[in-house]
């Protein structure tokens, strides 16, 4: 697979494999994303609905393997040359993950109401940080009890997560790496907060569409700001 590169603004994006892009990079200053989870994801038909479990809309999710196996190992070696800082969702589902010292966890809280699906996500950081939540409701398609945008890819993140993400990082990352870039959604984030992102994605429909998503975010006006813990001058007596 040849390798296609588009700039834009402070986004520097890589449609092919990670595992031949990743080698060519330099350090970075947090590597996160939301990689496959090797669950099965591309076989499942799914129904969204409202909060109160109100059928909205029968949705036919993408089909395919690419989520039939995935396993995150071969990766790490590349993960631990770029950066310090890692943030990576599905985090329960690698092992490999596990075994490395973390004492934070953080738990996505989706207030999903049907009981058969998981009611959030778990991500796996070495942040050093007590274990930490996100709340925000998003399930299929449903924002608290209204529809939300449609999705451009079946496991797409809301924009708000990753925006949460980048700010539980306590190094302040300035340059962001998605080497799962999917749709874009981190990419969308980093731009918004006014960091540099590097993003790789495999898939050409979602490679385009992350283009103009993040192309979408350079020409409108910062959305989010850097939320930054206020200096405290300590007693030394």
């Amino acid at each position: 697979m040849n390798t296609r590169i588009e700039t834009i603004g402070d986004a520097t994006l890589y449609l092919g494999d990670c595992m031949d892009i990743l080698p060519t990079l330099d350090k970075v200053d947090a590597v996160i994303t939301d990689p496959p989870y090797g669950i099965g994801f591309g076989s499942f038909n799914r129904t969204n609905r409202t909060a109160s479990g109100k059928t909205i809309k029968a949705n036919q999710y993408h089909t395919g393997d690419w989520d039939k196996s995935f396993s995150i190992a071969p990766f790490l070696p590349e993960f631990e040359r770029l950066s310090a800082t890692w943030f990576i969702w599905g985090g329960n589902y690698f092992p490999e993950l596990w075994a490395k010292p973390s004492k934070a966890i953080v738990f996505w809280n989706k207030h999903q109401p049907c009981k058969n699906f998981s009611q959030g996500e778990l991500a796996w950081t070495n942040i050093d940080m007590p274990a930490r939540h996100i709340d925000f409701a998003y399930y299929g398609g449903i924002e608290g009890n209204t529809k939300a945008l449609e999705k451009n890819h079946p496991t797409q993140k809301p924009l708000q997560v990753m925006v949460q993400c980048i700010e539980l990082c306590k190094n302040f990352p300035q340059t962001i790496l998605d080497p799962f870039m999917g749709s874009g959604t981190t990419g969308v984030a980093s731009i918004q907060m006014g960091r540099k992102f590097i993003g790789i994605e495999r898939e050409p429909k979602y490679f385009d569409i992350a283009c103009q998503r993040i192309e979408q975010a350079v020409a409108q006006p910062r959305l989010f700001e850097d939320v930054r813990p206020k200096q405290e001058q300590t007693s030394l007596i």
